[in-house]
């Protein structure tokens, strides 16, 4: 097994002995280097490392947004784009041109965010992979649930002990992973919907029937309108991409919301759509609908079937 200093590893930790035995030789080393370097992580982590850097803490910043600590999937990686500009932006004036990332694992209790966690951390490996970017995960078993655990060797390609990285045996292409994560289902989904429509007949009469629901169940007005937006961008997906009919069925529990649209057509099958806009940052090109719906919900799944295509929205309230 090789040393190496870049790539997309995981380092499974169980003591505070391990995490600083993974963390700070590739933290040093990038700083020697010339690297961009930054945290993302719990400030526990984030006060712990910076106290056993010492003084080359002042090089290392700290941004909760590079992960789905701070940020939903596209806002993570937005941020995550530009502290590689950055990165190769210092690169011209005497840095390395290279970013290195320490990020802590935390996709919180809930099954369905571990789902969104871990098919995040596969993304990467399509959306970045090919970047100047070094990252270690640390998935601490003290604090994460033996599940999220065992997924970091199929969501990276090396993994960490000490400063040793090895090739992953049980790494999956995201291509393969994504598809293969359970299929998601709430218990409100087994009751009657609040709102259904089996067959729509215009776009501009769903997305004002969707409002309309919305209004009664969102109290928060700016969650509101971030809902019935996304949802509106994924209706006219439907009806500009897809096939008719249109449908759309909304369930809610007082806690969360859920909002499945479904056309009979094949457009969007890609499980990696919506991580990014599909027409790239130029977003007077469109495609924009399912990275709106994974900015502004919890939880968003294209779900093929032998009928067609249906996209499911899941949130919490606020």
């Amino acid at each position: 097994m090789a040393v190496v200093n870049h790539g997309h590893g995981a380092a499974i930790v169980s003591t505070q002995d391990d995490l600083l035995a993974a963390a700070l030789p590739f933290l040093d080393a990038g700083l020697r280097a010339g690297d961009l370097v930054a945290l993302t992580c719990p400030p526990d982590t984030v006060a712990l490392l910076s106290s056993e850097l010492g003084e080359k803490a002042m090089a290392v910043e700290s941004e909760p947004r590079i992960s789905l600590l701070g940020a939903r999937a596209p806002d993570a990686l937005t941020m995550c784009r530009r502290y590689l500009e950055r990165a190769v932006a210092g690169g011209q004036t005497g840095g390395s041109g290279r970013l290195r990332v320490v990020a802590e694992v935390d996709f919180g209790d809930d099954p369905a965010d571990w789902r969104e966690g871990q098919r995040f951390e596969s993304v990467y490996n399509r959306l970045l992979g090919a970047a100047p970017v070094s990252a270690i995960c640390l998935y601490d078993r003290r604090r994460l649930p033996a599940a999220v655990v065992e997924s970091a060797a199929a969501t990276h390609p090396q993994l960490v002990r000490g400063s040793t990285w090895s090739v992953s045996t049980g790494f999956q292409d995201p291509g393969v992973y994504v598809p293969s994560l359970p299929l998601p289902r709430a218990p409100v989904e087994d009751g009657d919907p609040v709102f259904s429509v089996e067959n729509a007949p215009t776009l501009a009469g769903l997305r004002h029937q969707l409002g309309a629901v919305l209004a009664t169940l969102v109290a928060d007005r700016d969650q509101q309108e971030d809902l019935h937006l996304a949802a509106s961008e994924i209706a006219a997906n439907a009806f500009r991409h897809g096939v008719r009919p249109v449908s759309a069925r909304v369930w809610a529990d007082g806690d969360r919301v859920i909002c499945v649209i479904s056309d009979g057509g094949t457009s969007y099958r890609d499980p990696l759509s919506g991580f990014t806009p599909a027409h790239g940052l130029d977003l007077s090109l469109g495609g924009m609908g399912l990275w709106l719906a994974r900015k502004l919900w919890d939880h968003v799944d294209v779900l093929p079937t032998d009928e067609g295509l249906s996209v499911r929205l899941s949130t919490r309230l606020r």
